[in-house]
């Protein structure tokens, strides 16, 4: 029991040697009239604290200079100070980034089994990241030539521009030798596609963008950013862990007349199943009979099946059809210059006059998201598509890369297959393209894969070959069926 709020007031003071200002943070309102507390007193402790009063005061509305000596006052005794609240209050905490986050839990494990293969970047055989020689080469160049750090205009570097639209669709294309294709310098694959949505947002208003269930992390990201509205065709069939074939050009077919159809050129992302040619060649007939824009996002050329020409097929098919299409690029994967941030935004017009315009607009956009791209990585990728020597020793080590990844899938599917006493067909993994393999597990399983196993991975079953090594590919097997087998 309090013998009097005064009193309460003084031995807190006292006891916890709390000063005036440290109290400041505390709103005190007592009667002292009742020695206990009263429903109405915390409801006036709860209004004043909302309201941010400052002052000392009594019920009677006259300053006390100190009310805590008056132990025998007749009125309410109140100190009241403006809790100071930040204006960023109302912002909540940012779920972690689903693949990226796959990392940082990684890193904190301390189990020598442990692997990462949630993030798409290439690891050695050693599981160790990899500059390839052919950019330590052209890195060289840049410094022996000492060339400066000025601004990049708008759009980009001049060289960089050029030789990335031959490297897509090839040098003598007549999209090219027309000048019908708007190329900007992109921030990587994410910047160019974030542009391209911007356009779409600003010139064609309503228009829907279609893309593949399920398909790369921050495709949905990008364009509800945006603010373009988005829906999915079918691609994944979990009963054959392959291609809808069937689904994809219904869903297509079904969609308003003049939609964007976004496409995986090769290596998709995170099934790693492709359309065969005839395939292909089927979408595009949907595809111009609807009037739909055919919009490519290109990650991996030459990464996935180790020829750049093979890759680039798809989108070189669209084109030789004589379709407007947009088709955005990334160096990260194929020449391993994922911190560089470089990539780009082709948009193939059916004029030169057209392709200038719209180029003219792909730079107002750009200029204030970013104001002018970076200078190095387009000096690496100049550098090295621009000179024949470069350029064969990179498709040299494309193809050493490729190869690796070839290799670690088939020894998965052997481990699997032998160790797999169902007789269940494994061979879906075979089958497959690119560094990563679309493993059927479900979120159960796959948590149940990094719990129990220390394997990192999305949780749609997605697992990145390019972080396995062959000497851990029994291990991997090992968790993949456990976690199939004996967990729903």
């Amino acid at each position: 029991m309090l013998s009097s709020p005064a009193g309460f007031l003084n031995n807190s003071i006292i006891n916890s040697s709390v000063t005036q200002t440290q109290m400041a943070s505390t709103m005190l309102s007592l009667a002292s009239a009742s020695p206990s507390p009263s429903f109405s007193n915390l409801v006036d402790f709860k209004a004043r604290t909302q309201l941010g009063v400052t002052a000392l005061s009594t019920s009677s509305g006259k300053e006390k200079m100190n009310p805590f000596m008056n132990k025998k006052s007749s009125g309410r005794i109140t100190m009241a100070v403006a809790v100071k609240v930040s204006r960023f209050e109302g912002v909540t905490m940012a779920p972690p980034d689903p693949i990226l986050g796959v990392s940082e839990a990684f890193k904190a494990d301390t189990n020598d089994m442990k692997l990462n293969l949630g993030v798409g970047a290439y690891r050695t055989e050693e599981l160790q990241p990899y500059v390839l020689n052919v950019v330590k080469k052209a890195e060289n160049l840049i410094l022996e030539r000492g060339e400066n750090k000025e601004y990049l205009p708008i759009e980009g570097l001049a060289a960089f521009n050029k030789v990335t639209a031959e490297l897509l669709f090839g040098a003598g294309n007549p999209v090219i030798q027309e000048q019908r294709i708007a190329t900007i310098q992109g921030l990587s694959g994410t910047g160019s596609l974030r542009l391209a949505a911007a356009l779409i947002e600003r010139y064609f208003v309503g228009a829907k963008v279609l893309i593949s269930s399920p398909t790369w992390g921050n495709h949905k990201n990008i364009f509800n950013d945006a603010r373009v509205p988005w829906s999915e065709y079918r691609y994944y069939d979990p009963k054959t862990v392959g291609l809808d074939f069937d689904g994809m050009i219904m869903d297509i077919k079904e969609a308003p007349e003049g939609s964007f159809i976004l496409l995986h050129g090769c290596a998709h992302n995170p099934t790693g199943i492709d359309p065969t040619p005839e395939q292909w060649e089927k979408i595009a007939d949907v595809i111009q009979e609807k009037n739909h824009i055919p919009f490519f996002d290109v990650a991996y050329q030459g990464f996935a099946s180790g020829s750049l020409d093979a890759d680039a097929s798809s989108v070189r098919l669209f084109a030789e059809r004589g379709m407007e299409l947009l088709v955005a690029q990334s160096y990260s994967k194929n020449l391993g210059l994922y911190a560089e941030r470089i990539g780009a935004i082709n948009i193939v017009c059916s004029s030169a006059d057209a392709a200038a315009r719209v180029k003219s607009q792909l730079k107002r956009l750009a200029r204030p998201m970013y104001s002018n791209p970076p200078v190095h990585g387009a000096k690496i990728v100049a550098n090295v598509v621009g000179n024949q020597e470069l350029f064969n020793e990179w498709k040299e080590e494309m193809e050493m890369m490729a190869g690796r990844i070839k290799s670690v899938r088939q020894k998965l599917y052997d481990c699997l297959s032998s160790k797999d006493k169902s007789a269940k067909d494994w061979s879906f993994i075979l089958k497959q393209i690119g560094m990563f393999s679309f493993t059927g597990l479900n979120k159960a399983q796959s948590d149940n894969m990094t719990n129990k196993w220390h394997v990192y991975m999305t949780k749609d079953g997605r697992i990145s070959l390019a972080g396995l090594s062959l000497a851990k590919c029994e291990y991997l097997a090992d968790a993949i069926i456990d976690s199939f087998y004996n967990v729903s």
